[in-house]
């Protein structure tokens, strides 16, 4: 899981060289969705969830269709490298978003978890502010914001749904989002080779195969052990843009990420959950 939803920034930035955002997330949703729906049907998880269907919309529009084209626009401006380790501030970001809204309570250790990993975005941030795209900033913030959103609205309003119809009718409402920009936004010629292999790769490793593996790892280990590929995909997408696209990785990037993994690990409190497991 840690290289599958690490290798994603990759292959973004080499689809919108070439297709744009809204192409990219369409054509990526509509392969997953046809994938996994059926899937989901055979196991009787698509009923229940369309009786739902207005909260599970808005899931799909904050989790998935507005943070994937503001990352595949992103990647358009910022490099894959530091899209992804701006990924890791998600889990302080989550915190936060719970605690404002009362669904955590923050202690001292939280608070300071909060405060390192603020200082660690900065740091990613600041230190190379110069070089960086403001707008690519922005939309990676929306990113961020939207990636954290998510997960507080499939645990308030969606939790007594199978979790794989959620993200099965969610791709497909996702691509039907996109579908009417994506319609003016065709490519004038067809992709080069190595295009459509990130597509591909994007649509049926980093997303169906990706969930599938997920749940399953979610059902062998929990869903808090689980988190722990959040603290390891981004060093992964970071390794690959340096090697395989010579992106440059510089000391700013480094402290931040540092920086950044230990706010989360502070206020998500995985010290304490790892403590308690292993006493």
């Amino acid at each position: 899981m840690c290289v599958i939803w690490g290798i994603p920034y990759l292959m973004i930035r080499v689809a919108v060289r070439e297709v744009s955002p809204a192409t990219l997330v369409f054509v990526r949703a509509l392969i997953a969705a046809a994938i996994l729906v059926p899937i989901a049907a055979a196991r009787s998880e698509l009923r229940p969830v369309l009786t739902r269907w207005r909260p599970v919309l808005v899931f799909a529009l904050i989790e998935m269709a507005i943070p994937w084209v503001a990352l595949a626009s992103a990647e358009r401006r910022v490099s894959s490298s530091l899209a992804a380790l701006l990924i890791a501030a998600v889990p302080f970001t989550a915190v936060a978003i719970a605690a404002l809204t009362g669904g955590e309570r923050v202690d001292g250790s939280r608070l300071v978890g909060l405060v390192v990993g603020l200082g660690g975005v900065a740091a990613i941030v600041g230190l190379d502010a110069g070089s960086t795209s403001a707008f690519g900033l922005a939309e990676m913030a929306v990113v961020v914001i939207g990636y954290a959103t998510g997960p507080w609205l499939l645990s308030r309003y969606l939790e007594d749904l199978p979790s794989f119809g959620v993200i099965a009718v969610s791709l497909a409402i996702t691509a039907a989002a996109v579908a009417p920009i994506a319609a003016f936004e065709l490519p004038s010629s067809m992709p080069s080779t190595h295009v459509i292999a990130s597509i591909l790769g994007l649509a049926l490793v980093c997303t169906a195969l990706a969930f599938v593996l997920f749940f399953e790892l979610i059902a062998e280990v929990g869903p808090v052990r689980s988190t722990v590929i959040t603290y390891v995909n981004p060093a992964v997408a970071a390794l690959l843009g340096v090697v395989v696209l010579n992106e440059q990785f510089t000391a700013g990037m480094a402290v931040g990420f540092v920086l950044v993994l230990t706010g989360s690990a502070l206020a998500t409190g995985v010290v304490r959950q790892r403590v308690a497991v292993e006493a």
